[in-house]
């Protein structure tokens, strides 16, 4: 196993720089998610540890060794791609098998390793058919196979379950997951998903226009984003943003103005941060689940967003609530018992210790 180091890394495409300056530390055995919209570089950035894409400048190691100017298969790494990239006239055991054979090894090892990973896999009795034969899932867990039977250094993933259709997709996820606690083995893994990176990575990266703009646990990212770009991107549904937010102290209390729609009261930890941003442009951020239906609650004064309901769609567990506030529209996840319904008027009360304050000219958190 080894850890992949990406040290002040630019990848340039003639004159296009689409990577910019990437430093990155990969522990042994971590989960990595490079996570981020498209063309934001997190493919560029794995193409470039496998070799695929030369490095413009900086360096890439795999374990203690400078691997710039290393070939592809003496990286000692597996990609899975999005395209499961199976041969169509091989078995599925001669497909997992077939790296193997290339490198010559002994017959009894490659059919011990196929074993091996086909029991991790429940490929045993499919080893004898033909791609054709196969569900998207189990080609899917093929082409895993073929990049476990290596045993390499580093896995490699890029977008793998992007094909599947939704439940397969979820179950595909947990099987990934599952088989990295088991071989224990270094994996980056690239997706545009941010519910794959959040249920996946020990740790996440997430990029944007080729740069990175936050590195950590999956709920520091949730909890703490360092800037509007992260709190927008991780979440679903997506954090709400109130610009043209005012701080404004009365005495020991302050609270922060949204214009035409409400006002919310800054919680002690938030004070000190609050009081320095007075006078600067901000933009307040709340997600859709630390919004609640005031009606329901016995004390829910001092915070609170007025609002139209414009739609309301039933998902057992919850409402997800569309509500009009100040000519822009809110998301909201309700208890089901909320009485909201399309027309009427919601006050949907604030959990004052979840929320966010950015400034806006910088999109800089501030808390």
């Amino acid at each position: 196993m080894a850890r992949v180091e990406f040290e002040h890394v630019y990848k340039r495409f003639n004159k296009v720089e689409v990577v910019h300056d990437i430093n990155l530390d990969i522990k042994d055995k971590e989960f990595l998610v490079l996570v981020g919209p498209s063309g934001c570089g997190k493919s560029t950035c794995l193409r470039m540890v496998a070799g695929l894409e030369d490095v413009s400048e900086g360096e890439i190691y795999i374990g203690d060794r400078v691997v710039n100017g290393v070939a592809p298969k003496d990286r000692d790494i597996a990609m899975v791609f999005q395209n499961y990239a199976l041969y169509p006239h091989m078995s599925v055991f001669d497909n997992m098998a077939f790296g193997l054979k290339l490198r010559h090894f002994p017959k009894d090892q490659i059919n011990q390793r196929v074993a091996e990973a086909g029991e991790i896999l429940g490929l045993q009795q499919l080893l004898k058919r033909k791609p054709k034969e196969l569900s998207g899932g189990q080609r899917q867990r093929v082409a895993l196979g073929r990049a476990i039977v290596r045993e390499p250094q580093v896995f490699l993933m890029d977008e793998p379950l992007s094909n599947l259709d939704a439940k397969l997709r979820v179950e595909t996820r947990a099987n990934i997951t599952r088989l990295h606690q088991r071989l224990q083995t270094t994996v980056i893994y690239v997706t545009h998903d941010q519910t794959e990176a959040m249920t996946m990575g020990s740790r996440i990266a997430v990029l944007n226009a080729g740069f990175i703009q936050q590195i950590g646990a999956p709920q520091e990212l949730y909890d703490h984003p360092s800037n509007l770009f992260v709190a927008g991107f991780i979440g679903s549904p997506a954090m709400n943003f109130f610009p043209n937010a005012k701080v404004v102290a009365e005495g020991e209390a302050v609270k922060i103005v949204l214009e035409g729609i409400g006002q919310v009261q800054v919680p002690p930890l938030y004070e000190g941060p609050a009081r320095e941003a007075t006078g600067k442009n901000l933009t307040f951020g709340i997600r859709p689940e630390h919004l609640s239906d005031a009606s329901l609650l016995n004390d829910a004064t001092g915070s609170a967003l007025e609002g139209t309901v414009e739609v309301v769609e039933h998902l057992g567990s919850e409402l997800q609530v569309y509500v009009s506030t100040g000519g822009k529209t809110t998301i909201a996840r309700l208890d089901p018992r909320s009485r909201a319904h399309v027309g009427g008027n919601i006050s949907l009360h604030v959990d004052t210790d979840q929320m966010h304050l950015f400034d806006t000219d910088t999109g800089q958190a501030i808390f």
